[in-house]
């Protein structure tokens, strides 16, 4: 495993001030902001992305850069993806490319001022790309559910590829969504017998609008009209493995990792195939998943290595959260997906031997600035003396 995020301890008068770009009102900022007082430090500048979006935004030398999700907040949302209806699930398309381009510009300001971003640009474009993902994860030979290549341009295009390639079970995702959005867990069976769970809502004039409860669309009517809304976004399809069941739930596991180090995980349950607690999943036993690996003859370490190998593809990103699928009988790991902005879990504390016991994910990410500051601060120096 990784060294801790802790380690090593910085020198006196070394230790960087926090800026924040983020929702000021947002849960994610304030527990920020709180872990960082609670660690001793002054409290971060808070750059809104109402602001920043807008170009009103500096950063000061020697500063450490947290950016944060844009999310929850219905003008960034409109500024991002140009509709006043924040539970719209059409758009992430044109969200995508006006929120990367906002993080090239402001990691690019921060640099040039010689801050330290928590994110480089490329790879949150990569991570906000489930195809590019899953194309970067399965060339550094992680373990991924395997996936259709290249565009898919509706219903009957998808239904025809899934055929080819033997798939009847299937997720359908939007390309650049974000906590579900969007994502189809389909099953087609043969002619007319599909069934589609999602949590997406079907509005008669055939918008998409997300919800909260999680639905069944079952006539190929209903399905195509779906697929065909969620097609010119652009959509990741991969085969819907079988997760492990505990108490007759599906069942996965969401685990942080602080730089490189897996040092949070949690337990995802559902009777939904999308655990996401927001659609009504439970936080699950990680005692309990732990002993039942065990029994299946293997080891747990073998869920921390997984989202520790697909960190590794994501190495000037500080805090990833990586989802890791168990199999039925508990003896095989896949990761689904890496998220950049994965870790709001409040009250969870870190694991053990992980170095972030009795830490939270943002009091984590805060003991592994100083060290997060170090490597840039001697890459400059060497490109200074090298010309």
């Amino acid at each position: 495993m990784s060294p801790s995020p802790s380690d090593p301890t910085p020198a006196p008068g070394t230790t960087a001030r926090i800026a924040v770009v983020g929702n000021p009102e947002n849960r994610r900022t304030t527990l920020f902001a709180d872990a960082v007082r609670a660690a001793g430090r002054p409290a971060p500048r808070v750059l809104a992305w109402r602001d920043v979006l807008r170009g009103r935004y500096a950063f000061e030398p020697g500063e450490f850069v947290r950016i944060d999700s844009p999310g929850e907040n219905a003008e960034v949302d409109r500024l991002l993806r140009g509709t006043d209806d924040p539970t719209r699930v059409e758009g992430t398309a044109l969200w995508y490319r006006r929120f990367t381009a906002a993080v090239r510009e402001v990691t690019d300001a921060a640099l040039r001022a010689g801050a330290v971003p928590s994110v480089a640009a490329e790879e949150v474009a990569v991570m906000f790309d489930k195809r590019r993902c899953h194309a970067r994860l399965t060339a550094a030979g992680v373990p991924v559910p395997p996936a259709l290549t290249g565009p898919v341009g509706g219903w009957q295009e998808l239904r025809d590829r899934l055929g080819a390639a033997g798939i009847s079970r299937a997720f359908v995702k939007p390309a650049h969504g974000s906590s579900a959005s969007g994502v189809v867990a389909l099953s087609v069976a043969g002619p007319g017998r599909v069934k589609a769970t999602t949590s997406v809502e079907t509005a008669p004039d055939g918008r998409l609008y997300n919800s909260l409860r999680v639905r069944h669309y079952g006539t190929e009517r209903e399905v195509a009209a779906l697929v065909d809304a969620l097609a010119p976004d652009g959509l990741h399809v991969e085969r819907w493995l079988p997760k492990a069941v505990l108490g007759g739930r599906a069942t996965d596991l969401r685990v942080v990792t602080v730089a490189g180090r897996a040092t949070h995980a949690v337990v995802r349950t559902s009777r939904h195939p999308m655990t996401n607690l927001h659609l009504g999943g439970a936080r699950g036993d990680l005692g309990v998943v732990r002993a039942a690996v065990r029994a299946a003859g293997g080891d747990f370490s073998a869920v921390l290595d997984a989202a520790e190998r697909a960190a590794a593809c994501f190495p000037g990103t500080l805090c990833v959260g990586v989802d890791v699928l168990p199999s039925t009988g508990w003896r095989r790991f896949t990761v689904g997906e890496v998220n950049a902005f994965g870790d709001l879990l409040p009250r969870l504390t870190g694991l053990p031997g992980s170095g972030a016991e009795g830490l939270d994910t943002y009091a984590a990410q805060v003991a592994a600035v100083p060290a997060a500051t170090r490597p840039l601060k001697h890459e400059e120096h060497h490109h200074d003396a090298t010309g």
